[in-house]
């Protein structure tokens, strides 16, 4: 076992490993939770402007920042050039109304390694050495149309003749309560240039708010051994911390509390405030630093001067170990701790990823790994208090709409995955139940803990609805937590030989009431045939799938129609697993049978008003108006593809733990053929390879036709993945006219062209990961049934046939595609910026975006997303460990086998 898997193992054991780790956000400024405006414009309550100024309530965000669990205590990096307005303390971006696709990040900064543990972490940051430009990137792009691309960073010349410092700052672990830190300055120009470094460490501020406030903490100087500057952190539930500066840097204290004459134009509680160490360095105010030396915040304040082209380093260690004692915080035992850590990073990772794997394509599978576990975030929200403090009485009848004023039951405050910490500092929960499958490649307990959060009491509703995301948490995400937590289970079963059975009941148990919810909240007549609104899929539709349909229709959605037929396999899996053990769970799957039969009827129906089109050879949303009429909004996207994605093999060694519910199932589709009419046939008749089964929405005529269109490069199939919107409505745009009103959807490749769900994100053309990774997930699926013996042109039209394991890895071999180098030498995710294509300080730096360029596979939306984008860590290890032939030999269990043992070094500077 290496180093760090038995801090896992100790982890386990209760060791507290986890305790520090990357979680600050990377921006609290401008989040719901935040916000006290009266409108709900939570970008303009709390802006950037405000956040060096005024104290946050509920979290705290800065620079390759870290902190312990429970965020008492936090540390991150502030820098200044000489040059800027503003000390760069935190990540600067586009709000959404500044940014013409919504809003952004405007920086460059990297995620390049960690361990599980964080043991082990480095981060990069890149600063320009003249002054950022943020009134050029406001003012230019809100000037910028929707049709127009995004004004970035790169564009303003802020990097031009390399005159920008490479900032890294790593942290290593010597115990799980002792951290080290070594910030590393590199220039990149050609001439020497002086960097002021402020290593800060501060309190969240816990005891300005509240009828009763916590205590307050304090930071003061002390002596400590020579050579270096050392702080005492003291916090009543932490415990004492020391903060070890080598050298001797100026320590400048202050409070962190806001100042209110800035912020408010009324007096602050205290003359020292949370803006008062860069009023110190960039106004020249003296006076504004504590000169008692304590406060709730302090920062250590380096003068550097790098040649160029060469490089300062500056050594930190946070530790709970006192001056003293036998540890000497710097020297060549803390060099030493650094190295191994390193070392054993390569070593844990030589584990995780597959020995096949080039170079290159280990190299993204470990950024990715990296960036989901950078991506950790402390998130607290207490909906209840909060409401109250607006002056919201949650339990009484209010004329005026509140946000979230249904959900005062929640109470969070938890390390959880972020889908992107600046873009989206709030969880998501279908996004998490997607960065669960790639997390529990390094860190199935990890994993498991996220998806066991999102079900417990004070996150799931009452009523069994799971929480979409603090802008609104009533808003219905797609129900893949059943899928994740299913996959989860497999991969630790196949990782320690032994599956948490424990874990998986309390999944179903909680699962059964977010089942029932949708049951009961979602299928408005009791047809089986399901709503939603957007799902996740924010644009995709002709509508606003949110708001209320013009003309007082509704809709029947396919899309929701299928997940929830994709739910009641993943439950039925899962009640087949437990019934292993416990009969009992034999009579619990007949539910989820009976449900997926009424369901793959519903969708199956033939007719002009039913969601399949018989003509097309695809599934279609219907728009029902009151009068009785209805339409299929008969757009080709990803809302057809979706009843591909349920479709579950049963193997034979399944059949034998539920009897009583096979028996159930056939003589139901004995007594009801019309059932399954269009879907795919059950029963003992209809076995594939090696005896298994397969239950399906999509029969095999069906699956035939669809896949025509799916592999065809002119509708779905792009060189870089699954298009969400077909290719096909570039040239035809399909629109609709309701009540004198036309509504279009065109193919669109990059950014979205509309405003709708924020206009920052775009389901009309470009390559998503999850909804591909689903696709291929069938697709290995099928194959498992039908092994060689069904086989398709793939492309569509190019006289080559493939079995549907090769369709599936050559889906995963485009998306992959995206981040690898090309014969050039090039990546696609980085389009056209030639910067980032050449320059060797660029270029192996990976950004896991939101979506993709239908066309080009460059990167859009979100930077960071590494959440779900994390995929293709998955796709690279499942691919490089898995051939058809070992998959139809061993079954499913083969695709969750661990990789095996492939070096792979951590990313250079």
């Amino acid at each position: 076992m290496n180093a760090e898997a038995a801090r896992l193992e100790e982890a386990r054991a209760g060791a507290p490993w986890r305790k520090w780790g990357p979680y600050l956000s990377e921006r609290q400024w401008g989040t719901v939770r935040e916000d006290y405006s009266a409108s709900g414009n939570a970008w303009d309550y709390f802006s950037h402007d405000q956040a060096r100024s005024r104290a946050y309530r509920r979290g705290e965000d800065g620079l390759a920042g870290i902190s312990d669990d429970k965020q008492h205590l936090c540390f991150a990096l502030a820098l200044w050039n000489g040059a800027d307005p503003i000390i760069k303390e935190r990540l600067f971006g586009l709000t959404n109304s500044e940014g013409n696709h919504g809003e952004d990040v405007k920086e460059y900064y990297y995620y390049l390694d960690s361990t599980p543990t964080h043991s082990y972490m480095r981060y990069l940051y890149k600063y320009p050495q003249g002054a950022y430009p943020y009134s050029d990137i406001v003012d230019t792009n809100r000037r910028r149309g929707r049709t127009e691309p995004e004004y970035e960073l790169i564009d303003t010349g802020a990097f031009a003749n390399n005159r920008y410092f490479d900032v890294f700052v790593e942290y290593a672990k010597a115990a799980p309560e002792d951290v080290l830190v070594r910030v590393t300055v590199a220039n990149r120009g050609t001439e020497a240039a002086t960097l002021h470094v402020l290593p800060t460490l501060w309190f969240r501020n816990i005891w300005s708010w509240g009828a009763a406030p916590a205590p307050k903490p304090a930071l003061h100087e002390v002596d400590g051994p020579r050579g270096l500057r050392t702080v005492v952190a003291a916090h009543e539930e932490l415990g004492p911390r020391w903060f070890y500066c080598d050298g001797e840097p100026e320590l400048l204290f202050t409070e962190n509390e806001t100042n209110n004459e800035r912020v408010f134009g009324s007096p602050s509680a205290s003359p020292f405030v949370k803006d008062a160490i860069d009023r110190y360095l960039v106004h020249g105010e003296r006076a504004a630093v504590n000169p008692a030396r304590t406060g709730t915040k302090v920062a250590a304040h380096y003068t550097i001067t790098v040649p160029p082209g060469g490089q300062t380093v500056i050594r930190l260690r946070l530790s709970d170990t006192p001056p003293g004692s036998a540890q000497v915080p710097f020297g060549s035992a803390a060099d030493a701790a650094f190295g191994a850590r390193a070392r054993e990073a390569d070593e844990f990772y030589a584990k995780v990823l597959p020995r096949a794997a080039t170079a290159d394509e280990a190299a993204v599978a470990r950024q990715a790994l990296a960036g989901m576990l950078w991506s950790k975030q402390f998130y607290s929200f207490n909906v209840h208090n909060w409401l109250v403090e607006r002056g919201v009485d949650p339990m009484r009848q209010r004329p005026i709409a509140q946000r979230n004023r249904d959900w005062f039951h929640m109470a969070n405050a938890h390390v959880i995955s972020m889908p992107d910490k600046w873009e989206y500092p709030w969880y998501a929960a279908w996004d998490l139940a997607f960065h669960c499958v790639p997390l529990a490649m390094v860190d199935s307990d990890f994993a498991k803990q996220q998806l066991d959060l999102m079900l417990s009491a004070a996150y799931l509703h009452p009523n069994g609805q799971l929480p979409a995301y603090e802008w609104n948490f009533s808003d219905v995400n797609p129900p893949v937590h059943a899928w994740a937590a299913l996959y989860v289970y497999r991969i630790e079963q196949a990782q320690r030989g032994e599956g948490d059975r424990a874990f998986l009941a309390r999944m179903f148990s909680k699962l059964m009431l977010n089942f029932t919810w949708w049951v009961n909240r979602k299928d408005r007549f009791g047809h089986n045939v399901f709503e939603g609104g957007f799902l996740g899929l924010d644009n995709i539709g002709v509508f606003d799938r949110s708001a209320p349909l013009p003309g007082g229709g509704y809709l029947e959605q396919a899309d929701g129609t299928a997940w929830m037929a994709m739910f009641c396999q993943n439950m039925f899996e899962i009640g087949v697993e437990l019934a292993a053990h416990d009969p009992e769970y034999d009579e619990l799957t007949t539910k989820f049978v009976e449900h997926f039969l009424w369901i793959a009827n519903a969708l199956n129906r033939v007719g002009d008003d039913g969601m399949w089109d018989e003509e097309d050879g695809f599934y279609y949303d219907v728009l029902r108006f009151p009068d009785g009429r209805s339409e299929r909004l008969k757009v080709r996207s990803l809302v057809g593809l979706l009843p591909l994605a349920a479709t579950c093999v049963i193997e034979p060694q399944q059949r034998e733990h539920v009897p009583r519910m096979l028996a159930y199932m056939a003589e139901r589709v004995r007594v009801m053929p019309h059932l399954v009419r269009g879907a795919h046939p059950l029963g003992a008749e209809n076995r594939g390879c090696g005896d298994r089964g397969l239950a399906a929405l999509v029969g095999p005529e069906r699956l035939r036709r669809i896949l025509s269109r799916v592999l065809d490069e002119n509708e779905f199939l792009g060189p870089y993945g699954l298009r969400s919107i077909s290719r096909y409505h570039l040239d035809h745009p399909y629109s609709v006219t309701v009540e004198g009103q036309e509504y279009r959807v065109a193919y669109l490749p990059a950014e979205s062209d509309s405003g709708m769900f924020g206009g920052n994100s775009n389901w009309r053309g470009p390559v998503w990961f999850p909804i591909n990774i689903l696709i291929v997930r069938s697709l290995l699926h099928f194959y498992l049934y039908y092994g060689d013996t069904f086989r398709v042109e793939c492309p569509t039209g190019s006289g080559v046939e493939m079995n549907l394991f090769e369709v599936a890895r050559e889906i995963s071999t485009r998306l992959n595609a995206i981040f690898l180098k090309d014969a050039s030498g090039r990546r696609p995710v980085f389009g056209a910026a030639e910067k980032f294509q050449a320059d060797p300080h660029f270029r192996d730096h990976l950004l896991f975006y939101e979506y993709f360029h239908g066309d080009n596979g460059a990167g859009i939306g979100a930077s960071h997303q590494t959440g779900w984008t994390g995929l293709v860590a998955k796709t690279i290890e499942l691919f490089r460990t898995l051939d058809a032939e070992k998959l139809l030999d061993t079954g499913r269990s083969g695709a969750y086998a661990p990789a095996g043992c492939n070096g792979v070094p951590a990313p250079n500077g």
